[in-house]
C-alpha cells in the first residue's frame, strides 16, 4: 500500500470511529416518545457518511451494515417508522458490530461473524415490524441470500391494508402484487442493489391486482418520488397516516446544532505536537538557564539585559500556553462513553439509574485523557455494581427509585479534579473491617472512615457476595489507584452510609510541564510539583518533638507530622542543621502527610520532564525519591 493511500484510509478510520462515537450520543439522548428530527437527521447522515467512505474502500461488511441502518432511519426521519427502543437498541448493537467491523480493517480485532447476522437479522425485524400487525409473518429469507428478504403473511386484512402497511416498509416503485390460483396475494419487491429490502409476500385470503413495475429508485432521497400512479388511489391512505406519524416528530426550532457536521480544524498528527511542545520545553530550559545566569549581574549596569529577559519570559510563557493548549482535550471524549456504559449496565442490573455530567469542557492533556478512561470506567461501573440499589431498596429507604451517577470535572490550582458521585447506599464500614480482617490485613477499630474507605484499593479486596461477570473477584479498585498514582495524581473516597459516595481523582493538567516549587539545600536546588504541596512554614522549637526510635515530628495545627530532613536523605551540608531555623514545606501523596525540612524556599518555576537516563545518565537511587515530588528530574 502506497504512503498516500495509507493516509486516505487512516483518514477514513479516524472520522469513522467520530461519526460512530457522535451518532452512539444522538441515539441515548433520543426520546423515543417525542424524536428530535435533527438528531434522528445527524444519525442518518453519519450512517450515509461511513457506508460512503466504506464503499470507497471495499469494505463491503461495513457497507451492508451501514446500508440497513440508513434505510431504516430514513423511514425514521420521513416518519414512515415510529421510533422504538426496542429499534434504538438494534442501533446501538450494530454500532458496536460497525466499530469491530472498522477495527478489523485496521488489523485489529475480528468481528464474529454470528455476531454480525444476529444483528442483522434484528434490523430486519425492526423494519418489518408493521408487517406483523397484520397477521402471521415468516421469514422465508435463504441463509445465503443476503440482497433478498422473502417472507411469508397470512392474513385476512384487505388488499388497500397491506399496501398502506407495505408503503411504510418498502418503496411501493419495488412492489408487484398479484393474485395466485389458490386465491392468496403475493406482492413481490424488485430493486436494485442500491435498495434494501426485497420481499415475497404470500398472505391468504386476499385481493391483487398487477401493477406495472417501475424502474428501481437509484437512491433513498429518490424512492418518494418515484411512486406507480396505478398505486396511488390504495396508497392515498398510506401517505396520510405516515404525514400524522411525522407530526409526532418533534419540531423544535433550530435551537440545536446537529453534533455531526463540518468544523473549522485540520487533523495534526500526535508526533508533530509532541514534537512541537517538545521544542517548547528546550525553550524554556533555555530562558530559565540566561535567567539564572543573569542574576549574578549588576541589575542597574545591564538593565537593557534584565528587560530583555523579562519580555523573554513574558513570551515563552505564552508561547508555552498555547503549544500546550494544542495537546488540551476536553473531559468529554472521556465522559460521552459512559451514558452507554450506564445504560446497558442498568439493564443486566435491573437498576433505572441517571448519568449526569458536569464541567465536560474542561481540558485536559491528550495524554492524560487516553489514560484516565480505564481508571473512570471502572469506577462507573462500580458505582452502578455496589453504590446504587435496585428500586424497591430505594423506595423501601424513602430514596425516588431511579439513582443518580454523577461525573464532574473542574480546575483546581495547577490541577483537575474528577468526581464520580453516586447517591446510593454509600460504603459498610463494618462490612469493609470484616473482609480486611479475613483477609489477614492490619486493622483496628480506631481507624478513621478515611483510612477504611481506602483499604478497597488492597490488590484482591472485595465485599461482593457472590462472583459475578460484573463484579466480585476483587480486582480493578487497585489498578485504578496505581493507575492513577502513575500519572502523578491521587485518589480519594468520602461516604455516607444510606446517602452516597464520591470518589475524587486529583492529576495534573499536563504531563510534559508542572509547576514546581524550588528549594534550596545547602548548595544545591530541588523541584517540589506544587500538585504536592499544601503550605510551607517556618515552625517554633517548641512544635518539634523527637520520638524514640522514629525520628522527629511537627505539630500542625491538630496534626503530628514526620519530619524529613532532605540533607539527610542526599546526604549534603546544609546551610541550617536545626529544624525551627529552617523551612518546612508540608507535603501529601496517597493520603499520607510528611513535613520536608529544607533550608530556603527559592520560587516558582515552570519544570519540563524529560528522561534522565536518556538526556543524562542512569543515576542510581533517584527514582525512588519520586513520593517526593522529584518527578521533574527522574526518569517519567
Amino acid at each position: 500500500m502506497s504512503t498516500d493511500l495509507e493516509q486516505f484510509y487512516e483518514i477514513f478510520f479516524e472520522e469513522s470511529s467520530e461519526l460512530l462515537a457522535d451518532m452512539e450520543k444522538c441515539l441515548l439522548r433520543l426520546d423515543v416518545n417525542s424524536p428530535y428530527v435533527e438528531d434522528l437527521n445527524a444519525i442518518f447522515r453519519a450512517a450515509h457518511s461511513i457506508k460512503g467512505g466504506a464503499g470507497t474502500f471495499g469494505f463491503a461488511d461495513m457497507t451492508e451494515m451501514t446500508h440497513m441502518l440508513e434505510t431504516l432511519l430514513d423511514k425514521l426521519r420521513k416518519g414512515e417508522l415510529e421510533v422504538r427502543s426496542e429499534m434504538v437498541d438494534a442501533f446501538l448493537r450494530a454500532g458496536d458490530v460497525i466499530k469491530v467491523q472498522l477495527a478489523g480493517h485496521r488489523g485489529e480485532e475480528q468481528i464474529d461473524p454470528a455476531v454480525a447476522a444476529a444483528v442483522c437479522e434484528e434490523l430486519k425485524e425492526n423494519l418489518f415490524v408493521n408487517l406483523k400487525q397484520l397477521g402471521i409473518l415468516e421469514d422465508l429469507t435463504p441463509a445465503n441470500v443476503i440482497d433478498l428478504c422473502k417472507l411469508k403473511l397470512t392474513t385476512n386484512k384487505s388488499e388497500e391494508d397491506i399496501w398502506e402497511t407495505l408503503a411504510f416498509v418498502v418503496d411501493p416503485a419495488t412492489l408487484k402484487i398479484v393474485v395466485d390460483t389458490s386465491d392468496r396475494i403475493k406482492a413481490t419487491a424488485v430493486v436494485d442493489e442500491d435498495e434494501f429490502p426485497m420481499a415475497n409476500m404470500l398472505p391468504t385470503p386476499g385481493y391483487g391486482f398487477f401493477p406495472e413495475v417501475p424502474a428501481a429508485p437509484k437512491n433513498i432521497d429518490d424512492a418518494e418520488s418515484n411512486w406507480n400512479p396505478a398505486q396511488q388511489k390504495s396508497l392515498g391512505n398510506g401517505k396520510n397516516e405516515a404525514h400524522t406519524t411525522s407530526n409526532k416528530i418533534s419540531s423544535k426550532a433550530n435551537t440545536v446544532t446537529a453534533s455531526i457536521g463540518e468544523t473549522s480544524s485540520i487533523r495534526v498528527s500526535i508526533e508533530k505536537v509532541d514534537q512541537m511542545i517538545n521544542l517548547v520545553g528546550e525553550l524554556v530550559i533555555t530562558q530559565a538557564m540566561l535567567a539564572q545566569t543573569a542574576s549574578q549581574f549588576d541589575p542597574v549596569v545591564f538593565e537593557k539585559l534584565y528587560s530583555g529577559l523579562n519580555q523573554l519570559e513574558r513570551n515563552t510563557r505564552d508561547l508555552q500556553e498555547s503549544v500546550m493548549s494544542i495537546r488540551m482535550m476536553p473531559i468529554s471524549f472521556v465522559f460521552s462513553r459512559y451514558p452507554r456504559v450506564v445504560r446497558d449496565l442498568a439493564s443486566k442490573l435491573n437498576k433505572l439509574v441517571e448519568l449526569k455530567t458536569v464541567g465536560e469542557n474542561t481540558e485536559l492533556d491528550k495524554g492524560l485523557i487516553e489514560k484516565i478512561a480505564d481508571p473512570l470506567t471502572h469506577l462507573v461501573r462500580n458505582s452502578l455494581d455496589h453504590g446504587i440499589e435496585i428500586p424497591e431498596k430505594r423506595i423501601a429507604a424513602g430514596k425516588p427509585a431511579q439513582g443518580t451517577i454523577t461525573l464532574r470535572a473542574f480546575h483546581q490550582g495547577g490541577s483537575i479534579v474528577i468526581e464520580v458521585n453516586d447517591d446510593g447506599a454509600g460504603l459498610n464500614r463494618g462490612k469493609i473491617l470484616a473482609k480486611a480482617r479475613e483477609r489477614g490485613l492490619p486493622v483496628h477499630d480506631g481507624m478513621t472512615d478515611q483510612e477504611v474507605w481506602l483499604l478497597i484499593f488492597e490488590a484482591g479486596f472485595s465485599t461482593a457476595e457472590a462472583v459475578t461477570d460484573v463484579s466480585g473477584r476483587g480486582v480493578g479498585m487497585d489498578v485504578v489507584k496505581r493507575n492513577i498514582q502513575g500519572m502523578g495524581g491521587r485518589i480519594d473516597i468520602e461516604s455516607a452510609s444510606g446517602v452516597g459516595t464520591r470518589i475524587s481523582i486529583r492529576l495534573p493538567l499536563t504531563l510534559a510541564i508542572l509547576d514546581g516549587l524550588s528549594v534550596a539545600v545547602g548548595g544545591q536546588m530541588f523541584i517540589v510539583p506544587l500538585n504536592y504541596i499544601i503550605e510551607s512554614l517556618q515552625p517554633t522549637a517548641a512544635d518539634i518533638k523527637t520520638i524514640v526510635g522514629h525520628g522527629r515530628v511537627v505539630q500542625v495545627r491538630d496534626e503530628y507530622l514526620p519530619v524529613i530532613a532532605l540533607h539527610e536523605i542526599f546526604n549534603l551540608r546544609p546551610n541550617v542543621t536545626a529544624v525551627h531555623e529552617g523551612i518546612l514545606v508540608i507535603l501529601e501523596a496517597e493520603g499520607h502527610k510528611a513535613a520536608l525540612f529544607v533550608d530556603d524556599l527559592v520560587g516558582q518555576h515552570q519544570v519540563v520532564i524529560k528522561s534522565l537516563e536518556s538526556n543524562y545518565r542512569r543515576v542510581q537511587g533517584v527514582s525512588e525519591q519520586r513520593l517526593w515530588g522529584w518527578k521533574s528530574c527522574v526518569n517519567s
